[in-house]
């Protein structure tokens, strides 16, 4: 159960209340990360397991119970966790949401990097079957107002809801990590990239070298309409790429021309970290979005035959 040798604090503001929040990562005994919520009173731990994820339509993903204690936007923090090999810690929080730093995973690297791990390995969850998950399967759970929007949305924006995440075999030592963006503003368009974690220090070299700065993105003229709907009120050109409106460019420079689609290779692998391990196993997402990298996990554990276990090399 590797953990950090220290605690460590991070501060920030929450993307989309806008509001400071403040996080203690902490050692912990514990196996499994859990989430604390210290600005309410008899709360219990809150498991950043894929079971406990309570929402994904906010463009990220929760955890614990929406009308209760819960965490927004842990992917980030979750991906971080990944790549230093900490499979074990408390994080105690005083708002609603993480902090959103820079909009990537990097702060939260070096953050914890400057205080060291334990020794230990990550449980290895082993793809023995192929699982797939569709848009449309996320769709059909919605209430049909939300289809609707939905629609409206994919018909201004162009865009089809014919995504998948899919899992399959490997050879069980590696997550390997496949992501296509296809959108129909010009600077995106159809984006790819691939990126393959063995726990060696090469691919975590590869992480923090080529993924782990990518930031989230949107367009600029939606902050207004998202902002009045009580999101995106802490996004600012230090933490989102802001695509203009015209989706030709941006108000900000990027880092690497596809960093879109590698920002997706941060948000699935924060995502997978929710199984409690790493997944060995193909990943392919194809248009993917948080609600698919849940789905996929929850259809991957519904049936034993699907993986298996290993908790040792």
């Amino acid at each position: 159960m590797p953990t950090l040798k220290k605690q460590v604090k991070i501060s920030g503001v929450g993307i989309h209340s806008g509001l400071p929040v403040n996080i203690v990562v902490k050692p912990s005994e514990k196996n499994g990360i859990f989430m604390k919520r210290v600005d309410m009173t008899g709360t219990d731990l809150i498991p950043a397991t894929y079971d406990n994820v309570g929402e994904t339509k906010m463009r990220n993903t929760t955890i614990g119970k929406m009308n209760a204690a819960h965490v927004q936007t842990i992917e980030h923090l979750m991906a971080a966790l990944f790549m230093v090999g900490v499979d074990s810690a408390i994080v105690e929080i005083d708002g609603a949401e993480t902090p959103i730093l820079d909009g990537s995973a990097s702060e939260f690297i070096k953050a914890f990097n400057a205080v060291g791990v334990t020794d230990g390995d990550l449980k290895r969850i082993v793809v023995k079957q192929e699982v797939i998950v569709y848009a449309k399967d996320v769709l059909k759970e919605l209430p049909k107002f939300v289809r609707f929007k939905i629609w409206v949305m994919n018909k201004l924006m162009g865009r089809k809801s014919d995504g998948f995440v899919k899992l399959s075999p490997n050879d069980g030592k590696s997550l390997d990590v496949s992501a296509t963006l296809v959108y129909s503003e010009k600077i995106i368009g159809k984006q790819s990239f691939s990126y393959s974690y063995d726990g060696t220090k090469k691919s975590i070299n590869d992480f923090v070298k080529n993924i782990a700065r990518a930031r989230t993105f949107g367009k600029y003229s939606e902050w207004e309409y998202l902002k009045k709907r009580g999101m995106g009120r802490g996004a600012n050109e230090g933490n989102v790429i802001a695509l203009n409106d015209a989706g030709d460019g941006t108000l900000n420079k990027l880092i690497w021309p596809d960093e879109f689609v590698r920002h997706k290779i941060i948000d699935a692998i924060g995502d997978m970290f929710t199984s409690g391990g790493i997944i060995c196993g193909k990943l392919e997402s194809y248009k993917g979005s948080h609600a698919l990298n849940n789905l996929v996990l929850k259809k991957l554990f519904s049936d034993a035959k699907n993986y298996d276990i290993v908790t040792k090399k």
